[in-house]
């Protein structure tokens, strides 16, 4: 006597190896109809294809992707969290000043939304905020620009002052910076920002 659930299961496999048979069939059956002017098409489309994925290796190889290699850890860090907006981009363009003053220092920036597992573990709710980084931990935070006056029109030396506080640049009381009036340092990162902001 045969098992009655047995039986429902074979009828089951039968159906679905019917309908995946008529499936290949089918695909089958229309390429055999294929004529010259379908190939081209498939052919371009694959094409298409392959130099889409040609470019995606390509752009993944310059970001590093493709080798196994170990992450070199500094001494000092400043890692900008950000996100595209107008706040993100003044201070953008202010830590990419100091980052060639302070060689001494690493600077480095995540985009937020994209790191969400290390945004969430740092606490990062605000942006921009900088995680002021020595001997690979965390010393101190700079959320926004509270510190620096609550306002987007800060100069560098201002964010430079508070970034050797937390004793992650060297930093002797006089600016790094070429001299400059506090003004002119200001009105070109904020005329810099906004004119990278209008060109996107």
């Amino acid at each position: 006597m045969a098992n009655p659930i047995q039986e429902i299961l074979e009828k089951q496999v039968m159906t679905v190896a019917k309908a995946m048979e008529d499936k290949l069939d089918d695909e089958i059956a229309s390429l055999e109809k294929l004529d010259e002017d379908d190939l081209e098409v498939l052919r371009e489309r694959r094409l298409k294809q392959m130099k889409k994925m040609a470019e995606k290796k390509k752009r993944w190889m310059s970001l590093g992707h493709g080798e196994y290699s170990e992450i070199h850890s500094s001494e000092r860090v400043v890692c900008h969290f950000f996100r595209e907006n107008w706040p993100c981009k003044v201070m953008d363009k202010h830590m990419s000043i100091l980052a060639k003053q302070h060689i001494e220092t690493r600077f480095v920036k995540i985009q937020a939304e994209k790191s969400p597992f290390l945004a969430e573990r740092l606490k990062i709710v605000v942006l921009p905020t900088l995680a002021l980084i020595k001997n690979t931990k965390v010393d101190d935070y700079m959320v926004g620009f509270n510190e620096l006056g609550g306002k987007d029109d800060f100069s560098t030396e201002d964010l430079e002052e508070r970034i050797a506080r937390a004793q992650v640049i060297h930093y002797e009381g006089e600016s790094s910076l070429k001299p400059k009036s506090t003004t002119q340092v200001r009105r070109n990162v904020r005329q810099s920002a906004r004119s990278d902001s209008d060109s996107e």
